[in-house]
């Protein structure tokens, strides 16, 4: 299994998770010309993608699924609360789920994860194939026992660390949206992310990847300083860059 990243923030994400034989987009934020520009990059064709997997119906993750998956014949799979929004209702081929189902994607396993954020069903992926797993954890406001419970002992995690505390509070946004931001349906700061990140065993992770990274209110500096008291190196860190995401990373 091998996954990679098209971008990652507040102005659109997407990934890709595949197998020798099955490929998979989560979310697709970017415009249709956009995501072709970025899926050639990491040397991939909108006709490989299998299936566009959808964890909520915010624009900066959902605003390319319709066009994509009408232009390439591709099924999207979707909780009935996220299909509800609009905001992918006409895409080819949707098949809703619930926010705690599980299904395959060819030779895929997907287990879906009810989450908390501000959405009308939002969900996050775990991916397996051949004994190995891919945690998804991005857009969520808090940790809850059912996120610990469904994410632990990932090979893998892709994980928020949206913003610093003290940045967002110190920062141009209008209070309410620093609330909704920082609230228990908003996004993880870094701290929260570090917590998390423990309790879910970090220092096992193979791969770990660091998504949705705010550009007015986080740095690179600050994100390292919270991993860096609960994880012994960062050796094995990426970072999903709102420009190029990162390359694709194997597990095997």
């Amino acid at each position: 299994m091998r996954f990679a990243c098209l971008g990652s923030g507040s102005k659109g994400n997407a990934m890709l998770v595949a197998t020798a034989n099955t490929m998979v987009m989560i979310d697709c934020g970017f415009s249709l010309r956009e995501t072709v520009r970025r899926l050639a990059r990491l040397n991939v064709m909108p006709e490989q993608l299998n299936a566009i997997l959808v964890t909520h119906e915010h624009t900066d993750h959902s605003s390319g699924v319709s066009k994509l998956s009408r232009k390439y014949q591709i099924p999207v799979y979707l909780t009935h609360g996220t299909y509800s929004s609009g905001r992918c209702d006409d895409c080819h081929d949707p098949r809703h789920i619930n926010s705690a189902d599980s299904f395959s994607v060819g030779n895929l396993e997907v287990q879906a994860v009810a989450v908390p954020h501000d959405a009308r069903e939002p969900c996050q992926y775990r991916l397996s194939h051949a004994g190995l797993s891919l945690g998804v954890l991005t857009d969520i406001g808090s940790i809850t026992a059912h996120v610990v419970d469904s994410f632990s002992d990932c090979d893998a995690l892709v994980l928020e660390c949206n913003h610093d505390l003290q940045m967002l509070m110190d920062g141009a946004y209008p209070a309410s949206l620093k609330s909704r931001v920082s609230g228990d349906w908003g996004h993880l700061n870094n701290t929260q992310a570090a917590a998390l990140l423990q309790q879910l065993g970090g220092t096992s992770i193979r791969h770990l990847a660091i998504a949705h990274i705010s550009e007015k209110n986080n740095s690179r500096g600050k994100t390292e300083q919270a991993l860096q008291s609960v994880l012994p190196s960062l050796d094995h860190v990426v970072w999903a860059g709102q420009s190029d995401g990162f390359d694709w990373l194997v597990l095997d």
